[in-house]
């Protein structure tokens, strides 16, 4: 890819969104965001534009609105399209599955349809290791592991959208197609400028930890103890949001590189396990204080153990993770302090 060329990235406001914004535009690309904030604040844009040192372009848009979508790709020549935008909470989609289906199908089938009117052929989908489901034999997942009948209504949306692109990619469509499979992305830019900021109540585990642990949550629940792992509780593969926010760009630096329709499928994550009490443990050390926590009962939906096998990544892509679970765990307590902090100086 040339400097300069325009790349459409929906929900790039968001917490992923924003650390892949800020990759492209240090690697000489212009990040087009397309977000409607529901799940974002604006203020994210402004620690955006202080790490790079320039201005953002933002248009608050449902992805799901064509007409709006369309005047945007009216207005930029797209180079590729990074999609992020949907809904992403396990538990909630379990509780709320139509909105689940309505909103995340939606989103991926607007921005397919306009990458073909406007002969958009790079597409990078924000793809999840939800898509395998509870791995029967081992928690080590390669790309060729079985997609197992998901375990939530959001994971069957990731499902879905792959099938989505699986099925174009096999038409005479010209997009080429790159699903990368996140695990588990926790941390924060170290600069403490942007990171994770859930609205309402956090989904995500280390959110809570930080929050609890500032006494906006007056606890954390570990769901479940007496799962088959080396302390009982789940096992992910957590890896930097940075890390992972680089693999979109040499994702997407190689997908423009191939010629010819076709959809590859790679994992992103760390290739090792940690448990939630390592998560915790580690917390405990990095701030030099006690958590608030106690057990609870398991969870609908989630899954034992599970992590990635890298090496396709790091063979087609050239990446592999540069940051530890201790880095990512202090540059998520550095945000949430210096967040908290200037949001009580500003109220």
């Amino acid at each position: 890819m040339t400097q300069n060329e325009y790349i459409l990235v929906t929900g790039g406001a968001g917490y992923i969104g924003s650390h892949t914004v800020v990759e492209l535009i240090q690697n000489g690309k212009t990040p087009v965001i397309v977000d409607d904030f529901r799940n974002a604040v604006p203020s994210i844009l402004t620690g955006i534009e202080k790490i790079v040192e320039q201005s953002v372009i933002c248009h608050q848009i449902d992805v799901c609105d064509h007409q709006a979508m369309l005047s945007v790709f009216e207005k930029y020549n797209f180079e590729g399209i990074i999609h992020f935008a949907a809904y992403k909470a396990v538990g909630e989609s379990v509780q709320e599955p139509l909105k689940y289906y309505n909103n995340n199908l939606r989103g991926l089938l607007v921005c397919l349809t306009l990458a073909e009117e406007f002969e958009v052929h790079n597409f990078l989908f924000s793809s999840s290791c939800t898509v395998y489901g509870s791995p029967e034999n081992s928690p080590v997942v390669t790309e060729e592991s079985p997609v197992l009948e998901a375990s939530s209504p959001y994971g069957a949306t990731k499902q879905m959208c792959e099938r989505i692109l699986s099925d174009l990619s096999n038409s005479d469509s010209k997009i080429k197609v790159l699903n990368l499979r996140y695990f588990n992305p926790i941390g924060a830019h170290s600069s403490s400028l942007i990171g994770e900021l859930p609205t309402g109540e956090p989904n995500n585990l280390l959110p809570y930890v930080t929050q609890t642990a500032l006494g906006i949550l007056d606890e954390l629940t570990v769901y479940g103890n007496d799962y088959n792992t080396v302390d009982g509780t789940c096992v992910r593969d957590f890896i930097h949001v940075s890390d992972l926010a680089d693999a979109h760009v040499k994702g997407l630096d190689w997908l423009t590189k191939q010629t010819g329709s076709f959809n590859e499928v790679i994992n992103v994550g760390t290739g090792e396990g940690a448990s939630v009490l390592e998560i915790i443990h580690t917390f405990e050390k990095v701030s030099n204080q006690q958590l608030n926590w106690k057990f609870g009962e398991r969870r609908t939906g989630d899954v034992e153990q599970i992590y990635a096998d890298v090496a396709k990544a790091k063979k087609l892509l050239n990446w592999s993770t540069e940051r530890s679970m201790e880095d990512a765990v202090r540059d998520a307590w550095n945000w949430e302090q210096k967040w908290r902090n200037e949001t009580t100086d500003n109220s």
